[in-house]
């Protein structure tokens, strides 16, 4: 069959959408006679609470519901169930729900949130992760071995230690004794903001038999199905969780259960008049989700040659006042701790642990970044040490097709960390005289994905020709709808423009796991692909039949079926339905995809990876010496895609998260008070890069087919985002010599240590 869409830059099938202003997003959407939800939040980090008078607020006129935590005793979470859709025991971070009013109007809402009384017991704020590990710190959460958890999760009861990890491969003491050179470092990252241009949002509706519709820009529908009917006690049939056409971005954050919860609670007293809620800016930095901040240890023996024999990592990634994906994030971030190198003695130990603060959850790159951070800075200091070019030493340690994997669980494939590195790489002259305050930096990375995990697709052929293809993978702004229409389109042999592709709805759309962890285009793409071809078979057997020819002797091209042998013998996917079945049917084909049936399953979150992503990025910085301020002119990216369905996107994908990556390197960063309080959550006090910030960027697409992957691809997006900052973090130590090991590297932290340094 003619590739005719695999593989092409093709133009996206919103694009008309988006450009015109008619794509409809979360807030766009009209529900009838919707009451407007606002939330009380707690102002301290820490504290039982003692009484919550609502009296004053049910009085006001236009008010229609209030809830607290008494009236909704559950608890939802991914990794542990911990999280209460309302606080009512006591608040753990400044910013958690203790109350929410339903009304006519939102400002009626927001008056009866400021009547709303409550009486608070301060107690002791624990805001440090190291400081949180020690036995005597105060317990966040006292129940912790009651809490409901995956297998793979470890907590310990106790402290404030909600899972603890750990990977061995060879002997670390024995390989640290064989090395020529050891290096120890210590490197810390921060607390910082998704920043998603669309706010969350959503809607819930309770009708008179008790099944609940929730309308929410959440990246994993059947995901949050199930969230809800385990937190609730309900059966999935009772639960229905509808997507809008598109949503503003969410970059893992909108994930799990947010506004949701709070929705359902005041749903359950509106008599089936369905509560409306969408987050300020101020609550999405405060009561939603950050990236996790992270201490990382990491120690490393190396021979004079550069060759790595021993690497030891400890990782502690601060979770906030819940898990939410804390855990898993840890669990799946320890497994990349030694970084993409093939290195014969490993000992990593991953902790996730609570604190007083926002609660932190999945960021592209799932915990990823952070280890880079801490490797790729080492990877330079070390190369510095030896007088070894940075490239070199990467090459000379970059795990292969075939190596077992860092930590020891799998033997890898599709592995194209080698070529792009020096893709990356190629045309940089490390020799050249340098440029006072002008530094080049270097750095590489690889991500797994989430692992085993399933999707599902259904593919309706139409007696017109026309194709709908019904996905529960959510159009978050990354391009899914196109490249999975490309993909029946190619399988169909029709073209893209005669494919329709569904809005999520788990009353309608097939399962999905979740549109998270880079798996999309991966695991729904052979569900796709699956589909398609059950549809295509069907034509083929019907078209046999009129046509005369044995279906393996016949092809499909442009919705047209045709005899291999003799192309005169054709006819069109619409006379082939309507002359088998002239009172109408649609072809249904249906596709599913599960790792579990290609043999790598070890349990939900487990180790092994059916893919890896690999990338590398190269990075030019000016330095001013007088204000310490450092300007990226010019980076190159090259991602190992495994087969580009649509370049253009892939090339997207790679700018966008690149850009992305430059914000939390140079700038981005939450403040905590010492109450645990956020001190910035608005965009005039936390700075984001802007288009005056962004410099030259050359994407580069590497493809080293994947032997499961549909036509050869695996994911991309979040691995754009993994290298970015020790890249930067390099250039600037080639600048000017000073290495800073703490995120951001701000104009006036640079300017200290520059000074310090002289």
């Amino acid at each position: 069959m003619k590739q005719a869409c695999v593989g092409q830059s093709i133009l996206r099938i919103d694009a008309v959408d988006k450009v015109t202003g008619s794509a409809v997003f979360g807030d766009d959407m009209d529900f009838n006679r919707a009451f407007y939800g606002k939330a009380l939040r707690s102002p301290f980090a820490h504290a039982r609470i003692v009484a919550v008078d609502i009296r004053e607020a049910l009085r006001l006129p236009g008010v229609k519901a209030v809830v607290t935590g008494k009236d909704i005793q559950a608890l939802g979470g991914e990794a542990l169930k911990d999280y209460p859709f309302i606080a009512s025991d006591k608040v753990r971070y400044a910013g958690e729900a203790v109350a929410a009013v339903a009304a006519v109007t939102e400002a009626i809402a927001e008056k009866a949130v400021d009547l709303i009384r409550v009486e608070y017991q301060e107690l002791p704020v624990v805001t440090d992760p190291e400081k949180a590990m020690n036995p005597k710190a105060p317990l966040v959460h006292e129940r912790l071995k009651d809490y409901h958890h995956l297998p793979v999760i470890q907590p310990v009861a106790g402290t404030n230690i909600c899972h603890q990890v750990r990977f061995i491969k060879g002997d670390v003491d024995k390989g640290f004794a064989e090395s020529d050179e050891i290096f120890e470092d210590t490197f810390t990252t921060q607390m910082i903001q998704h920043c998603a241009i669309e706010p969350h949002m959503a809607a819930a509706r309770v009708d008179a038999g008790g099944s609940i519709t929730v309308w929410v820009t959440n990246d994993g529908p059947h995901r949050l199905r199930k969230d809800l009917a385990e937190a609730l006690g309900l059966p999935l049939k009772k639960i229905r969780v509808i997507s809008p056409p598109y949503m503003g971005g969410g970059f893992g954050a909108k994930g799990g259960l947010k506004v949701e919860t709070l929705c359902i609670a005041l749903a359950l007293k509106t008599g089936g008049r369905p509560v409306k809620m969408v987050l300020t800016r101020e609550e999405v930095f405060t009561s939603s989700l950050v990236r996790h901040p992270s201490v990382i240890k990491i120690k490393t023996g190396v021979k004079k040659d550069g060759t790595i024999l021993a690497r030891e990592v400890d990782l502690i990634y601060d979770t906030g006042a819940y898990s939410e994906k804390g855990p898993t994030v840890c669990q799946q971030a320890s497994t990349a701790g030694p970084g993409p190198y093939n290195i014969p003695h490993v000992k990593v130990s991953g902790y996730c642990v609570y604190t007083n603060k926002p609660v932190a959850g999945a960021f592209r790159g799932y915990g990823h970044t952070q280890v880079a951070w801490a490797h790729e800075s080492q990877m330079d200091i070390i190369a510095a040490k030896l007088g070894i070019n940075p490239v070199e030493i990467r090459l000379k340690n970059a795990v292969r097709e075939g190596d077992i994997s860092p930590t020891g669980q799998q033997i890898l494939n599709s592995v194209g960390l080698t070529e792009c590195i020096q893709k990356a790489a190629a045309g940089v002259r490390w020799d050249e005289p340098k440029q006072a305050f002008h530094g080049q930096g270097f750095a590489c990375g690889y991500k797994n994905t989430k692992t085993p995990s399933g999707s599902s697709a259904l593919v309706k052929v139409s007696q017109d020709g026309s194709v709908e293809l019904l996905t529960s993978t959510v159009e978050i702004g990354q391009g899914a709808k196109t490249i999975l229409a490309q993909m029946a389109a190619e399988e169909l042999g029709v073209p893209v423009t005669a494919i329709t592709v569904s809005t999520p709805d788990t009353d309608l759309t097939p399962y999905d796991a979740s549109t998270t962890s880079s798996r999309s285009t991966f695991h729904m793409g052979n569900a796709v692909k699956k589909a398609a071809g059950d549809a295509r078979g069907q034509i083929l057997k019907i078209a046999a039949q009129v046509l005369g020819q044995p279906p393996a002797e016949l092809g499909i091209e442009a919705g047209v079926v045709y005899a291999l042998k003799d192309r005169q013998k054709r006819i069109s996917y619409t006379d082939v339905l309507k002359n088998q079945c002239r009172a109408g049917i649609d072809i249904l084909g249906r596709g599913s995809y599960h790792p579990d049936d290609e043999g790598v399953c070890a349990g939900p979150w487990s180790s092994p990876s059916i893919f890896w992503m690999y990338g590398a990025q190269y990075v030019e910085v000016d330095v001013d010496a007088e204000t310490g301020q450092v300007r990226v002119t010019k980076i190159v990216g090259a991602h190992d895609v495994g087969r580009a369905i649509n370049p253009m996107t892939c090339e997207g994908q790679i700018e966008g998260g690149i850009i992305q990556g430059m914000g939390p390197a140079l700038m981005e960063e939450m403040l905590i008070g010492e109450k645990g309080e956020v001190r910035n959550p608005n965009f005039l006090d936390y700075k984001l890069p802007t288009a005056r910030d962004v410099p030259e960027i050359l994407p580069i697409i590497v493809e080293t087919p994947c032997s499961e992957g549909p036509w050869g691809a695996k994911g991309l997006g979040e691995m754009t985002n993994v290298p970015i900052a020790p890249a930067i973090a390099n250039a600037i130590y080639d600048a000017v010599g000073v290495r800073i090991k703490d995120l951001p590297i701000t104009a006036e932290k640079l300017l200290k240590a520059m000074r310090e340094g002289k």
